[in-house]
């Protein structure tokens, strides 16, 4: 039998609510396109720094990573999750090519 690591990466582009955890976390819960729910512990001061690096960035996208845990009632548990925010750049048009004869 082969052994594999199971990683998840959620990706999100608005913030979702958050839940009081113990242990100084917080409990998110997102839900994907085919209506799976995925609920992760991370950090609280994670949490506050990815908050507030959505409202410094005009454009963001977000991520929740981790490892895919056991079932849970309606969907999965993400285990030893981690939160970032990335500031998504404006795409800038493509130089056309300048032919030289």
């Amino acid at each position: 039998m082969t052994t594999a690591r199971s990683e998840i990466t959620l990706k999100f582009n608005e913030l979702p609510q958050v839940k009081p955890a113990e242990n100084k976390k917080v409990e998110i819960t997102l839900t994907d396109q085919n209506g799976v729910t995925f609920t992760a512990l991370v950090n609280a001061k994670s949490w506050r720094k990815a908050e507030a690096d959505a409202a410094n960035f005009s454009e963001w996208g977000g991520a929740v990573t981790g490892k895919l845990g056991q079932p849970i009632a309606d969907g999965f548990e993400v285990v030893e999750a981690g939160v970032r925010i990335f500031e998504k750049k404006s795409k800038e048009p493509a130089a056309e090519a300048v032919s030289t004869s």
